[in-house]
């Protein structure tokens, strides 16, 4: 038994009649009248009772029918289903995230612009950790996940870099702590801290931990550890002692909690959606192409974006990046080894400049109009003169392409002339 006898059968049924049936089918009715037959001599009994004109449904016949109908439509459904899925408008997308980061910006974005664009597709969500992401996205548990890229998350991962947050000092309100005008590491020499273990992020902590004592703070005094910064953050509250968060953390900070900034804390923390590169789920790729599409300021500590466009208008900042040559996550990523190499060689790739990697670098813009530009510094960039000015704005081309598209002179002591 084939398909075409039950869609063959149920339109005699409907139609009560070979010839008509014949007609909506397309066929001759000789080789309807053989499917029929064929039909009902492998089912072991009749489906139709010949009359002189015409046909007439059995009592048998009319059962079937009903299971009939309900195969072909379920047929049809399969069908349907599978097409919807191969060309990536349903099925199941598993993306991982990591908590902390999900209040605002790339990630919430991401997840409602796929929503939207995607409304009969399943989007499984799993806060992890990145080692657990990492992990689950290599074994194929998961197909994407947003991770901080401290550590190397492997050949058999893409990755598209989406934001690089800073480190801040959680503190209780009124800590003594908080009435310091600048903070330094060194003054966090006698603070009782809240840490995280260092099988949560190895890489994290080791980097962490050579910049304390790079700083000064040689040997955190650590009396509590917590795995994630959500306890972290209800320690701190408790005034059981400080701790470093992601500036992400003013998003969904206690309001018991100050968060506070380490002036030569320098440890940037960059965050990427990574997924299998053999994955070929048109449902991912589609969810990559809404991450690519997000706005600018989607994948920057929103707390400096929000500081550049209270300081210059909208159309300032948007004319500023197109004047600094800056791409968005739109275009393609260069990885860092490539980048270091393009800076050896004076390369294109090198003058682009540097791509989404460590586009995050270019917004050390003045945090208001009475400070200088300072330009950055980077693993790949180091301190390019194009990209820096002195304090009386001399040198750096694209520093002062920067200022021609904001409408700015030089940056002096005095402020933007």
């Amino acid at each position: 038994m084939e398909l075409r006898h039950l869609r063959y059968f149920v339109h005699v049924a409907e139609e009560q009649h070979y010839g008509r049936a014949a007609e909506r089918l397309r066929v001759a009715q000789p080789a309807l009248s053989r499917q029929i037959q064929d039909l009902e001599e492998e089912i072991g009994f009749k489906l139709f009772d010949r009359l002189p004109r015409g046909v007439k449904i059995s009592a048998a016949g009319k059962s079937f029918l009903v299971d009939a109908r309900r195969i072909l439509h379920e047929v049809n459904e399969a069908a349907a289903r599978a097409k919807r899925v191969a060309s990536g408008q349903s099925g199941t997308l598993r993306v991982g995230f990591v908590e902390s980061v999900s209040w605002h910006g790339v990630v919430p974005d991401s997840f409602r612009e796929f929503r939207e664009r995607q409304p009969d597709a399943e989007l499984q969500l799993k806060p992890a950790s990145s080692l657990e992401q990492t992990e689950a996205v290599h074994s194929g548990r998961m197909d994407a996940g947003f991770v901080f890229t401290i550590a190397h998350v492997g050949r058999e991962l893409a990755q598209l870099p989406v934001a690089s947050l800073n480190l801040m000092l959680a503190a209780p309100k009124g800590h003594p702590l908080t009435k310091l005008k600048k903070l330094r590491l060194r003054d966090l020499s006698d603070a009782a801290f809240v840490w995280f273990p260092r099988r949560e992020s190895p890489a994290y902590y080791d980097r962490l931990m050579h910049e304390c004592f790079r700083g000064g703070l040689k040997s955190p005094h650590i009396v509590q550890e917590a795995v994630n910064e959500a306890t972290i953050l209800s320690l701190v509250s408790c005034r059981l002692g400080v701790a470093f968060v992601s500036s992400a953390t003013r998003w969904r900070c206690p309001e018991s909690v100050a968060l506070l900034p380490v002036t030569d804390l320098k440890l940037p923390l960059p965050f990427a959606l990574v997924w299998r590169k053999d994955n070929a789920s048109a449902l991912l790729a589609k969810f990559v192409a809404d991450v690519r599409s997000l706005p600018v300021a989607a994948f920057f500590p929103s707390e400096t974006f929000r500081k550049i466009s209270h300081n210059f208008s909208p159309a300032g900042v948007t004319s500023a990046f197109a004047a600094l040559a800056i791409p968005t996550a739109r275009d393609s990523v260069v990885s860092e080894p490539r980048l270091q190499s393009a800076r050896r060689s004076n390369s294109a790739d090198y003058h682009a400049p540097a791509r989404c990697l460590i586009l995050h670098h270019v917004l050390s813009w003045p945090d208001s109009r009475t400070d200088s530009y300072r330009g950055f510094s980077s693993p790949v960039c180091g301190q390019d003169p194009r990209f820096f000015s002195d304090r009386s704005g001399r040198g750096g081309d694209i520093a002062k392409q920067r200022n021609k598209s904001l409408g700015h002179g030089r940056v002096g002591k005095d402020g933007i002339t």
